[in-house]
């Protein structure tokens, strides 16, 4: 309050002046900053804890609400593109909340090697529905449809279906080439129907350990925009005829340069945020003639982490046998002489039984 003389009299005012203010801002500063005096070390060092204690507590806060902020962006992105679209698919709104979606890529003609997957590490009819009930996990063998929608190469999935009911029906042409967009399609079609923490492409002669695969998971659920695979660089094949030639090779440099870093296509795993990002942009995104190279060129420019993870890149037995008997067992394993397991069908089994984790391993685990 400050006061002044006026026709004799003296008028106080509710008004501060700037001397006020400033002495007030000072005592003030003074009580807040004054140090302790003649506290002993371990006080000051019980202070200084909390202090870090607090300022770690409050990143973890600033962490968890800039994904839940990117989370929401991304499905609001997503739920607009959805709608605006008007094809007559899966309510936005609407999507069941789960842990993981797994695609396991598959064609036509392999019939085998999906039954030799459902006998080893993917749970057949009521174990299927346990495993999504209980767990959150989402299973799916993911296909398209025929150059001839509705002949006798469709009506074989259809009549699968009914026995088995572990199909994703893509709206995708099916065919080795267009392996880019059938991989582009499955994350769209997977993000429209479930709300997934993460969206998972396998190919199907790989061999699956979900509880190993869970725990991966589970460590990097607080991060917004995570890749997670066997992270390589391979050289960009500008030769034609050779496998995994590279038609747009000019795109990266000079001859005998390699690829950016990237996922191999085997298995790899996507936060919520990129799979959305994929679903919402996916008529943009350039697709290159190899599909692993398209996906990891997808995200260049993003704020995305890579985890390079080698659990997931295992190869079959010895090698994930003796880790499995040192402790580490495996995640997912393949032959890379093969770029998967060499004769699937008939090795499938070999492999659960020397590298799987225990059939009551995922219902064990907690995530």
């Amino acid at each position: 309050m400050a006061a002044s003389q006026r026709d004799g009299f003296w008028v106080y005012s509710d008004s501060i002046t700037e001397d006020d203010r400033s002495l007030h801002e000072a005592r003030r500063y003074s009580r807040g900053i004054q140090p302790t005096v003649d506290c002993d070390d371990k006080a000051n060092s019980l202070q200084t804890g909390t202090i870090l204690n607090q300022v770690s507590q409050t990143h973890d806060v600033i962490k968890t609400l800039e994904k839940t902020v990117s989370s929401l962006e991304m499905q609001l992105a997503a739920t607009r593109a959805s709608i605006a679209s008007n094809d007559g698919g899966p309510n936005p709104l609407h999507r069941r909340k789960v842990f993981f979606v797994m695609g396991i890529i598959t064609a036509f003609s392999s019939r085998k090697r999906r039954d030799s997957i459902r006998d080893t590490w993917m749970p057949r009819g009521e174990g299927l529905k346990k495993l999504e009930r209980e767990k959150g996990i989402i299973l799916r063998f993911a296909i398209g449809h025929s150059a001839t929608p509705g002949g006798v190469l469709d009506r074989a999935i259809d009549a699968e279906n009914e026995q088995h009911h572990d199909f994703l029906r893509l709206n995708h042409v099916e065919g080795y080439h267009k392996l880019s967009s059938k991989t582009q399609i499955y994350f769209s079609t997977a993000v429209a129907m479930w709300d997934a923490d993460f969206y998972i492409k396998v190919d199907d002669d790989v061999h699956v350990n979900l509880g190993v695969i869970g725990s991966v998971l589970s460590r990097h659920r607080s991060k917004p925009r995570v890749y997670i695979g066997c992270m390589k660089s391979g050289p960009v094949l500008a030769q034609k005829g050779v496998k995994y030639h590279e038609p747009e090779f000019w795109k990266f440099g000079e001859e005998g340069n390699k690829y950016f870093r990237h996922a191999t296509g085997q298995i790899y795993a996507l936060s919520k945020d990129l799979a959305t990002y994929i679903s919402v942009n996916q008529h943009i995104l350039h697709r290159f003639a190899n599909e692993d190279v398209s996906l990891g060129s997808w995200f260049i420019g993003l704020d995305v982490e890579h985890i390079d993870d080698r659990s997931l890149c295992c190869g079959t037995p010895p090698d994930c046998d003796w880790k499995a008997q040192a402790g580490n067992i495996c995640a997912a394993s393949f032959d890379w002489s093969c770029s998967g397991i060499c004769k699937p069908t008939e090795r499938m089994k070999e492999v659960h039984q020397e590298c799987g984790e225990g059939n009551e391993a995922i219902w064990e685990t907690s995530f």
